[in-house]
């Protein structure tokens, strides 16, 4: 997977660059996958993960919400001798693609892949132009739906939150007086309306517009929601010892990620000074350090690595927790969903 930047695969210049597995040795380290094992692949992508995964012996069920990545890994999965099972599926559905007897890890890789942000047709980046998309599985409301038809006061809450945008009121108003004129339907329109609003400085390093267009895409797909249920329910699917490993690339997914090991772990998000304390038992135990980055070595290849933070867990023999949502305070953006009909 790729950085949340919705101008291309780098932070800096925006250029193309083909998917590198992120923090790949860490994940494996993390994960210790082994002969005779079941490692679940959440977010399969272009197979980075999954063919380490498969060399080090054990059998992998790959998902992947975007159908063309399940048909891009077809060689792979026949060249694997069985051991590869691919599925289009979103994470989230996880737990209903485990086998009975549970899985001995999973393993995700958080945002948009480097394929997506290539393909202009899929409308992920302003780089070059195309169609205002942004759908990951190419169904249900796009960004184009949001951008034209979403209530200002819910294009500022997308942008802000979501994109941690801090010209979410100025973009979203003058979205609303361009759209009545014209709708938008390229991303190149919607960069260029953000750029007159909110003119590129020499020192800046993104495009005035990566925020916005990360909000969409993490609108569109429901990523942090997907990312939460998922939490949950790989909790479920993994056996006593089976690992979980995260790797995220936006604060909003990691911030997810750590409360979900901080609450799963008997340990919940109150102060360094007063740590609310849960009395039920834990359900995972903490895998190496508690968050990893990545090295300068790493980021002077892969750009993208830069933000990139992981976090794993063992599970316990304890029963599974609730699918309680509140632990991890995600913001109320309902009533959107139906947009695009």
């Amino acid at each position: 997977m790729a950085a949340d930047l919705g101008g291309g695969s780098t932070e800096a210049d925006g250029g193309p660059v083909r998917h590198i597995p992120v923090l790949l040795p860490e994940v494996l380290e993390a994960l210790a996958p082994a002969p005779g094992q079941v490692i679940l692949d959440g977010t399969f992508g272009a197979g980075g993960y999954t063919s380490a995964i498969l060399a080090r012996g054990a059998s992998v069920i790959a998902l992947d919400r975007d159908p063309t990545a399940i048909a891009a890994g077809r060689a792979l999965a026949e060249a694997s001798g069985g051991r590869l099972t691919l599925v289009h599926s979103r994470f989230s559905d996880l737990a209903a693609h485990a086998p009975a007897g549970g899985l001995d890890g999973v393993v995700l890789d958080i945002g948009v892949s480097s394929m997506q942000i290539d393909e202009p047709e899929r409308g992920f980046s302003f780089q070059k132009d195309g169609p205002l998309d942004m759908r990951m599985s190419a169904s249900g409301v796009s960004a184009a739906d949001v951008v034209n038809r979403a209530k200002v006061s819910d294009l500022i809450r997308i942008f802000g939150f979501l994109g941690e945008e801090k010209q979410a009121g100025r973009i979203a108003r003058a979205i609303e007086k361009a759209r009545a004129k014209e709708p938008f339907a390229t991303t190149r329109q919607l960069a260029n309306l953000i750029e007159s609003v909110n003119p590129r400085k020499a020192k800046d390093k993104i495009h005035p517009a990566t925020r916005v267009f990360q909000a969409l895409r993490i609108f569109v797909n429901d990523e942090l929601g997907e990312l939460a249920q998922a939490l949950f329910a790989a909790e479920k699917a993994l056996k006593p010892g089976g690992r979980l490993v995260v790797v995220s690339f936006h604060s909003l997914e990691d911030r997810i990620v750590k409360k979900f090991f901080q609450d799963r772990s008997g340990k919940a998000a109150g102060s360094r000074h007063l740590p609310e304390v849960h009395d039920r038992a834990a359900t995972f135990a903490p895998v190496g350090s508690p968050m990893v980055g990545a090295s300068e070595a790493e980021c002077a290849v892969n750009p993208r690595a830069r933000s990139a933070k992981l976090r794993a867990g063992m599970r316990t023999d304890a029963p599974a927790g609730t699918d309680d949502l509140s632990i991890f305070n995600l913001p109320s953006l309902a009533g959107l969903e139906k947009m695009g009909s």
